[in-house]
């Protein structure tokens, strides 16, 4: 590439760093131009105080040091999994003799950048260890030479074994020589820009990699970070009122109808969180644009009956419903819990039922030719007022006269194109509303489900007991009697026992609901090999409980996703009437199955799951005004990382505590969509947490610029940012909400 070239964003990075490197960056991070490397940001800084000499090191404070490595050692830790590796080093600017011993746990990046005769800087706080001065875990940043030593911070970016900083660093040096101002365009109007007190694109970009200070690095990190929000709410904002405009048929219902008459037979009183969310939504179908609304609440609120008033309001004004369910097990459990909340109400078009009475009917993939013959014809002639379904609802061959309300359980497992296809049989948009008992902390709503109303619902329903959680850890032999003697006493007073296991069996994984992957030290894995058995699987539960005398007079059946559909309805009508009274069951459970008897929840390796499936999973026990226990049992040492995680389930039955726990310990990105929408699509910079006030001050400039005049038209450079930002991939991920 020549001198008077222009560099832009989409130069292909061989042009300037050369074919060889640019195919490692790409291997490595998949980047292959000038604009993806340049946004390869550093996830820390190195702060650098002044350079001190390893024979001047006081004990007890933080210090700097450039250094030499002369030996590494590595060996294993004997009171806990994993190894210690121990680096000693020399001075590279005082007195060679002057050597240091610095000890990393589980130092893995540390044995692969620190190899004996590397010169590093180094950074941490002085300690004492057996009369000899030491770093613990020091921060640390690979120089060719002594010399190279610089004042400023340290960028420290995400590497691999193969790219490592010192690489990225180079690189980063050498594309920054060549771009500027025109390069990165600035495209936030300059009133937000001040607003915010953020610097300009190319002044952020220089900073974030090459700061004076750790503070000028941050705060270029911050515009970065506002940037993403800024785009992304402009984004959701253009949905919003690309909605606004479009035409929606007006549901009023009628005084007297279908709604008024349930509404009397109810035998309680709503609670007030219904009651809210009940009138939004009401609000919402008499407008003359598509609702697009997220229920959630907490597990047991009431979202079903919310839901189903809404159902029958839109039936009242000549329109038909339909409630997109992700299992067959939910999709059947909604159908019966819906007719036997409608009684003779939900009987329409029987012999002597009541005239304003509507018709609910369900589709599932393996329902029979008459069950689907029946379901499609009414749905087809307008007789059904409510059709519940899975995936089957989809089909081509379903068709309706006046689909006014689609309602979505559980709307994260189903795509875009999944929603897409129910929307376009009907005529004029229907109203949506999408529903989740997976309490999602206003940040993540803000972010994932920006052009949503939300409503929410906190308290639950009188009758509902109390959870008791526990942690039961199995290695202590009682603990484990203690366990099958607990199953056997709620068998025994007539209730009902879940027992949850992570696998069906030895050589397959649940499919309708996968636990968590495991975690480097998690079960299977390092010393605790040795120590746990295998991870309990449905199959094996099954063969230990029907083996024990306990339970020889108790009737236990299996429930899992391989199963035909006719066996899987067969299991949860045993449990629910109470022929059975152990269920053993995967994940599958794991929402809408609402059995008033079961009072006892076992979930077997616990620490396979996810803290909000931990909570949707003991949700379902306690339903029936009975008191509810969870007891989650694990083979892990008090100590392990994913013991903290079920002790903060074990602490509280607050949803939205355990999310917000559930989203800082997770990688945002499988939240925010990453799996759906493509790694380099979601989100880089932006912290749904960390970043909360920033994506609400987002928020507040994006609907400026779109309320205003022409809208964002008025911005041609803000417009093109965010059509080039919202690529496929950035619909796809925009379009979960």
């Amino acid at each position: 590439m020549t001198d008077d070239e222009e560099v832009t964003s989409d130069t292909p990075l061989e042009t300037i760093i050369g074919a060889a490197t640019a195919r490692k960056v790409e291997t490595a991070f998949g980047y292959a131009t000038v604009g993806e490397m340049l946004s390869h940001f550093p996830r820390r800084y190195m702060e650098i105080g002044e350079l001190s000499k390893i024979s001047e090191l006081p004990v007890g404070e933080d210090v700097t040091i450039v250094a030499e490595v002369r030996s590494v050692n590595q060996r294993r830790m004997h009171s806990r999994p994993g190894f210690l590796l121990e680096v000693v080093v020399s001075d590279a600017l005082g007195p060679e003799q002057s050597q240091l011993r610095m000890t990393f746990f589980n130092g893995y990046e540390a044995k692969r950048d620190l190899q004996v005769g590397s010169t590093a800087m180094f950074s941490g706080k002085v300690g004492m260890y057996r009369d000899h001065l030491e770093l613990t875990h020091p921060e640390y940043s690979v120089l060719d030479t002594a010399q190279d030593a610089d004042p400023r911070p340290i960028p420290i970016y995400p590497a691999t074994a193969k790219f490592p900083n010192k690489k990225i660093r180079d690189v980063i040096d050498l594309l920054l020589a060549k771009v500027g101002s025109k390069v990165f365009k600035e495209f936030i109007p300059g009133p937000i820009l001040e607003g915010q007190r953020i610097p300009p694109r190319a002044l952020a970009l220089e900073n974030i990699h090459r700061p004076h200070t750790v503070a000028q690095g941050y705060a270029a990190r911050k515009r970065f970070a506002f940037e993403e929000a800024f785009l992304l709410q402009l984004a959701l904002a253009q949905r919003r009122v690309h909605r606004m405009q479009q035409p929606a048929v007006v549901r009023h219902g009628t005084p007297d109808g279908l709604l008024s008459a349930f509404d009397a037979s109810l035998p309680f009183t709503l609670t007030e969180g219904q009651v809210l969310a009940g009138e939004e939504i009401a609000g919402d179908l008499v407008r003359g644009h598509p609702m697009n609304r997220l229920l959630q609440g907490e597990v047991g609120s009431g979202k079903t009956l919310v839901a189903l008033r809404a159902m029958l309001q839109v039936i009242d004004s000549g329109g038909q419903t339909a409630l997109l369910a992700p299992t067959e097990v939910l999709a059947q459990q909604h159908h019966q819990s819906i007719k036997r909340m409608l009684g003779s109400l939900g009987n329409g078009g029987e012999l002597g039922s009541d005239p304003r009475a509507t018709r609910v009917d369900v589709l599932t993939g393996s329902a029979n030719a008459g069950a689907r013959k029946r379901a499609l014809l009414g749905a087809a002639s307008g007789e059904t007022g409510i059709l519940i379904g899975t995936h089957a609802l989809l089909s081509d061959m379903v068709s309706f006269v006046d689909l006014g309300l689609v309602v979505v359980d559980e709307q994260h497992r189903f795509g875009v194109e999944q929603r897409d296809a129910l929307r376009s049989k009907a005529e004029t948009p229907p109203h949506m509303l999408v529903m989740t008992a997976t309490p999602i902390p206003r940040t993540v709503a803000m972010t994932v489900f920006g052009d949503l109303e939300v409503s929410l619902m906190k308290s639950l329903p009188a009758g509902r007991a109390p959870i008791a959680t526990h942690l039961v850890p199995l290695q202590v032999p009682r603990m484990q009697e203690r366990l099958f003697a607990r199953i056997a006493e709620e068998a025994a007073k007539g209730h009902q026992v879940y027992v949850v296991c992570p696998r069906i069996s030895e050589k397959s994984v649940e499919d309708d609901f996968m636990p968590m992957p495991a975690e480097s030290g998690a079960p299977g894995s390092g010393d605790d090999a040795n120590t746990k058995p295998p991870s309990m699987t449905v199959e094996n539960m099954m063969e230990l409980l029907e083996a024990m005398p306990a339970f020889a007079n108790t009737e236990i059946r299996a429930l899992h996703g391989r199963m035909v559909s006719d066996e899987k309805a067969a299991a949860m009508e045993a449990f629910d009437s109470g022929k059975a009274s152990i269920l053993v069951s995967t994940t599958v459970i794991e929402v809408g199955v609402d059995v008033h008897n079961a009072t006892l929840m076992v979930i077997i390796d616990a620490e396979n799951f996810g803290i909000s499936q931990l909570h949707q999973l003991r949700g379902r026990i306690g339903r029936g005004g009975l008191p509810g226990t969870c007891l989650m049992t694990t083979w892990l040492d008090a100590e392990h990382p994913s013991v903290v995680r079920l002790r903060a389930v074990e602490s509280t039955t607050d949803g939205f505590l355990l999310a917000e726990s559930d989203l800082n310990e997770r990688r945002e990105g499988d939240i925010l969509g990453a799996s759906q929408s493509g790694s380099r699509s979601t989100l880089k910079v932006l912290r749904v947490m960390k970043d909360a006030k920033l994506i609400a001050k987002a928020r507040d400039a994006a609907e400026t610029v779109v309320a205003n005049g022409a809208g964002l038209a008025a911005h041609p450079v803000l417009q093109a940012a965010v059509e080039a930002w919202v690529d496929e991939d950035m619909q796809a991920f925009l379009e979960r909400g």
